[in-house]
């Protein structure tokens, strides 16, 4: 019962996350499986049942709303679908010695990449201003000069952003929501929405690579449940969560939170020795909590200031 209900809060911190930063719900609730006891295959599988119904409703809120490309959401989907299945198939016949390491350090690096996103967020900040400024002024962003179309590339990345959510436990939302920032090519709540919408092919691809290679006795529906039941319960809350924090220690305090939680089995697949790695995620629990406390208070003091020039 203790478990089930751990299990509820793994859910319902993903789902805030996920909620908060657009991005984040397999990473976190797979890292968060994983150190309750359950193996890489079972944790994975689970967080993607429960996402089909999560990026479901997701998705056709975005589709109401006119944030869905159906054509781009197609073009990533259905190779991330492909993706996501082969992904899973691998990881289901690794060996749990074999698979648990590999998957922590898969999620290192993905936790790695959202730390270097949002420590960057004025870059990346400018980047959406921009997009949203000349898709305002009926200008499309990959229509600029020196901006050549290619749709095409989008099918790698679908390939590559599915296999890693699969094998990895996580990682849709990280690679191509902020590969496609970067890029510019459209406006970001579209980007965001039509990632959301495309999300749903691949938790159901990767749920069905998990049941042909593990069989449906290998799911267990009380874990399913309970991380369903504790996303449906952060859902309203992160909309909340938005409001009071700014992006910038949001995400670092999430990609924070990945590497602390997978550093130990990655430092191990790599033969560092477990006395230095409990020092390396001392310094880096308290190094996180310093940065996203500054964090916190920087962004407070521009809402304040931002505040101030609107109302002057």
């Amino acid at each position: 019962m203790v478990t089930l209900i751990a299990i509820a809060c793994a859910g319902f911190i993903a789902q805030l996350v996920d909620g908060s930063l657009g991005m984040g719900y397999g990473v976190t609730s797979t890292s968060l499986l994983l150190t309750l006891g359950l193996t890489p295959a079972l944790a994975s599988a689970s967080v993607h049942l429960a996402e089909i119904g999560t990026s479901g409703v997701s998705g056709f809120s975005h589709w109401r709303l006119g944030n869905v490309n159906g054509r781009v959401l197609l073009l990533i989907g259905i190779p991330g679908g492909v993706g996501a299945f082969l992904g899973a198939v691998v990881l289901a016949n690794l060996s749990l010695d074999a698979a648990r390491p590999m998957v922590s350090l898969v999620l290192l690096v993905l936790g790695a990449a959202i730390l270097f996103r949002f420590l960057h967020g004025r870059r990346v900040a400018a980047q959406v201003v921009e997009a949203t400024t000349l898709a305002d002024r009926g200008i499309a962003a990959a229509r600029r000069p020196g901006r050549r179309a290619r749709s095409w590339m989008l099918v790698p990345l679908g390939l590559v952003g599915g296999f890693m959510d699969a094998s990895g436990g996580g990682g849709w939302g990280p690679v191509t929501t902020s590969s496609m920032l970067a890029a510019s090519r459209m406006r970001p709540r579209t980007i965001i929405g039509t990632v959301s919408g495309s999300e749903f092919i691949v938790s159901i691809a990767a749920s069905g690579g998990f049941l042909v290679a593990l069989g449906a006795a290998g799911i267990d529906p009380a874990i399913v449940a309970m991380m369903l039941v504790g996303g449906a319960v952060a859902a309203p809350l992160s909309a909340y969560l938005v409001s009071r924090f700014d992006d910038r220690s949001l995400g670092t305090a999430v990609g924070g939170l990945i590497i602390f939680l997978n550093l130990d089995r990655g430092a191990g697949l790599l033969g560092i020795d477990p006395t230095t790695t409990f020092g390396l995620r001392l310094v880096l629990g308290i190094g996180a909590a310093i940065v996203v406390a500054l964090l916190v208070v920087r962004g407070r003091q521009a809402r304040r200031r931002s505040e101030a020039g609107l109302a002057a």
